[in-house]
């Protein structure tokens, strides 16, 4: 394993302790909203703490930018950076349904180098590093071989921040729910990326994600043979939010048909 992933492995495992602990006591965890449907808990924080602690010890002079805490020193220009997500689903996490994860992603020159999602409730750790391939706990995983998108699952994630674009969303989800063989939403991005990579799902489409959400899934999808892309095929995915990905056959059958739903005023 990669020096840096091995790192990356130990702070999510410090910070699944957590959770893990405080799942059993949630009616005392205190939470706060963030904006409307965006809620932040103390657990949240507690585990973001740990994973910035562990990575701070190993690698002092990385960037960090952490959905909690936001981007911190030493400097946006550094040549690595780690995007974190303490808690992907915290709404999930507070509710006791058990879709979850911690994400934890290392850029090298903007570039996504290292990735890892762990489910603490299934004990289940995806890993990636660049040109190495993609794993669940240790074992190489492939996205699905699926080339007709009448027999796809895809998976997706509701507006829940901003509404702007709900109609545009519906028409999209309206559309793929007649031409596939089911659509879910579970509410972590993070795990639905990690489950195209492994193929219990064949694509996934959401607007409006952060890097911390997409980052270390989409380079799992990446190294397990399947596609990622912003709203126009490109890679700006992490700067617009806008996400589309899947096994390549069904990738290329699901990009036009949420393209053909894309509000104009919608950045890519």
């Amino acid at each position: 394993m990669h020096p840096s992933l091995n790192i990356a492995v130990k702070a999510a495992r410090r910070a699944a302790s957590i959770i893990n602990r405080a799942s059993g006591q949630l009616e005392l965890i205190p939470v706060q909203a963030k904006a409307p449907n965006d809620y932040v808990s103390e657990v949240d924080r507690a585990a973001e703490a740990a994973i910035v602690e562990v990575l701070r010890d190993a690698y002092p002079e990385h960037a960090i930018l952490a959905e909690e805490s936001g981007l911190s020193a030493p400097s946006e220009t550094a040549e690595f950076q780690w995007i974190i997500d303490p808690l992907d689903g915290t709404t999930n996490f507070l509710h006791g349904f058990p879709q979850y994860a911690i994400s934890i992603a290392l850029l090298k020159n903007g570039a996504l180098d290292q990735a890892v999602v762990f489910d603490p409730t299934r004990n289940e750790l995806f890993t990636a590093s660049k040109g190495a391939g993609a794993f669940l706990n240790d074992r190489r995983i492939r996205v699905s071989r699926r080339i007709r998108l009448s027999e796809a699952l895809i998976g997706t994630g509701f507006p829940f921040r901003e509404f702007d674009h709900v109609d545009a969303y519906l028409g999209a989800f309206r559309e793929l729910t007649q031409k596939t063989a089911g659509i879910r939403r579970p509410g972590a991005a993070a795990l639905d990326l990690a489950y195209v990579a492994c193929g219990r799902l064949d694509g996934f489409w959401e607007f409006g994600l952060q890097p911390w959400d997409m980052a270390a899934g989409a380079l799992l999808i990446q190294e397990a043979g399947g596609l990622i892309s912003d709203l126009a095929g490109e890679s700006s995915y992490l700067e617009s939010g806008n996400v589309v990905a899947g096994a390549p056959k069904i990738f290329g059958q699901l990009l036009p048909i949420i393209q053909a739903h894309r509000p104009s005023n919608l950045t890519a």
